[in-house]
């Protein structure tokens, strides 16, 4: 009967040193799947961080690609602050001899693209050795061509759409659709023009002749920069600055821009130096998520509604 005891104790033990080596084991492959899932992630991201480094890679002299593409807010990426840190880097490079500025926007924020603009005259002045020029591809009207004046030079295609020199504010009126629908509109504001042109209310005279002043006011300023960077290159005439948009190949015969290039030609033909480095910034997943949320919570307090825009 002991012999038995002493035999199932032993047989338990055993089972026991098993059970917890087989746990051991168990934590230990887990200890391993996850270093190795890390040293993956990090071989990945070394490899992303390589690959972004290698576009900013210039041996010799090099010609910098700066993309402005799509609309011209701080909620896409062609946003102010992602464009002049992308053309900061790009003109205190060393071995940039020069920069190119690839315009292929509709417009949009007059503040966006004027902080651009005067970011580009500022390092121009500068770098006075380091030539700035704009190309144009698709298009290039309203905040695009504000953006594109302060440039040295601006190079189009023949098919390329140049131009738009105004501002807008649009919305709509639907005081006569609520009143059909019976709805009654309750607004409650301290201030006269608090519910500025509320499109639930019939438009004050008052308020119209304010949105056109300060749309008259913006457009100036948009007059005044493309004056400024084109000089005496402009074929004034009463159209020039009235919105209307034209062809690369009539752009060029009203001074809106220079000749017909592309990047690869004005980096070979005009500054020289053929070889291509992008500085467009590459964005990350978390920046575009937390922009789009700012605006939409700015959009959703009602701090961008009616805003004039270069479109």
């Amino acid at each position: 009967m002991a012999d038995d005891n002493w035999e199932r104790s032993l047989l338990e033990r055993l089972a026991a040193d098993i059970l917890v080596e087989r746990r051991r084991a168990r934590r230990w492959g887990i200890f391993w799947r996850f270093v190795g899932f890390a040293f993956a992630g990090f071989a990945v991201l070394a490899l992303v961080a390589l690959a972004g480094v290698g576009k900013r890679v210039c041996l010799d002299k090099c010609t910098a690609v700066v993309y402005v593409e799509g609309e011209i807010d701080r909620s896409a990426r062609a946003n102010a602050d992602a464009v002049i840190d992308a053309l900061q880097q790009a003109f205190e490079y060393p071995q940039v001899k020069g920069v190119l500025l690839v315009v292929n926007s509709p417009g949009g924020s007059p503040v966006q693209a004027g902080q651009i603009h005067d970011e580009i005259r500022r390092l121009r002045s500068r770098h006075p050795d380091t030539p700035a020029h704009a190309v144009v591809e698709d298009m290039a009207a309203s905040g695009g061509y504000y953006v594109a004046a302060a440039a040295d030079r601006i190079f189009v295609d023949k098919a390329s759409i140049v131009g738009s020199i105004g501002v807008i504010s649009s919305g709509f009126g639907l005081a006569g659709a609520i009143d059909k629908l019976g709805i009654e509109r309750r607004v409650i504001a301290a201030g006269r023009h608090k519910a500025f042109l509320d499109p639930f209310q019939p438009p004050r005279p008052e308020d119209v002749a304010h949105m056109e002043q300060m749309l008259d006011e913006v457009h100036q300023q948009f007059i005044g920069a493309v004056r400024a960077g084109r000089g005496a290159r402009l074929k004034e005439s009463p159209e020039l600055f009235s919105g209307l948009i034209w062809t690369g190949t009539r752009a060029i015969e009203l001074g809106l821009a220079d000749g017909v290039g592309s990047v690869h030609s004005v980096a070979r033909d005009v500054i020289q130096a053929p070889e291509l480095v992008d500085f467009t910034p590459q964005e990350n997943i978390a920046d575009r998520v937390a922009r789009r949320l700012g605006t939409a919570l700015a959009k959703w307090a009602g701090y961008e509604l009616r805003i004039p825009a270069l479109r």
